[in-house]
């Protein structure tokens, strides 16, 4: 007599069972697709950093030794050198990763310009308060100069990327669309660049930041949604730069 449990019904309960019970390989997490550690990270910007700006390991090492040598002072000074050394150990390390991640965006910079869509990259590094546009708002397919735009309160800022002779048409343009819905607001037109009166990648931001105020976050709104309205030839951006995935990593540099 057969046994009843090797009955068909309970050998598919069973592989049923099994088959619940256990996590097929694809659900695994693949070790090819985990991100690195933070520290990992960390490494990762120190050499991509060094590479491009050899000096900042000697830049790194001086601000450790200094502000361990004027706690040590200080700590001889009070009587207490021992307390002052093991906080000036931290301190230290932080103007140190300070000074890397100042040096690693300019590197990071310095590794896409030239390529498409470094301008979009160096405005993804605005602070909150911006509405940034992904994609370029204007684009030569043939030489693939573009126009990258961000909307904030000190107006609109165009982004030029391409020699300056061969922008100009393409963001004047640009201006004269946005002019028409946008009479009162302020068009500010940055040229990215090295040339006379062109703006470095790594001074963009700086330099939107340090534009005036000139409307409120109501009205930035405002603004953005007319522009929104208004359309544009939003080409996608030439195979080159992603805008929001040049910049590095912040934290990891922070070694957050």
């Amino acid at each position: 007599m057969a046994n009843s449990t090797d009955s068909p019904a309970n050998s598919s309960a069973n592989s049923r069972r099994g088959l619940f019970s256990r996590k097929s390989a694809a659900d695994k997490p693949s070790k090819a697709n985990k991100q690195p550690g933070r520290l990992k990270q960390i490494v990762q910007v120190f050499q991509m950093t060094r590479r491009n700006d050899p000096n900042v390991v000697w830049l790194m090492l001086l601000a450790f030794v200094a502000i361990v040598i004027v706690c040590l002072v200080i700590g001889l000074l009070i009587q207490n050198w021992v307390t002052l050394l093991i906080i000036s150990i931290p301190l230290g390390l932080l103007a140190a990763t300070f000074i890397l991640s100042r040096r690693a965006e300019r590197a990071a910079f310095a590794q896409i310009e030239g390529q498409p869509g470094a301008a979009g990259a160096a405005l993804s590094v605005l602070r909150r308060g911006w509405i940034l546009q992904e994609q370029p708002v204007a684009v030569n397919p043939r030489t693939q100069d573009a126009v990258f735009r961000a909307v904030g309160r000190p107006g609109v800022v165009l982004v030029t990327e391409g020699p300056s002779h061969r922008v100009k048409q393409l963001v004047e343009a640009e201006r004269r669309k946005m002019n028409r819905i946008l009479p009162n607001v302020k068009i500010h037109v940055i040229e990215t660049g090295r040339g006379e009166g062109q703006v470095e990648l790594s001074k963009v931001a700086k330099t939107v930041q340090k534009l005036k105020n000139e409307l409120t976050k109501q009205e930035v709104a405002a603004v953005d949604k007319r522009l929104q309205a208004l359309g544009s030839n939003k080409l996608p951006i030439p195979k080159g730069v992603d805008p929001f995935k040049a910049r590095p990593d912040r934290r990891a540099m922070r070694g957050r």
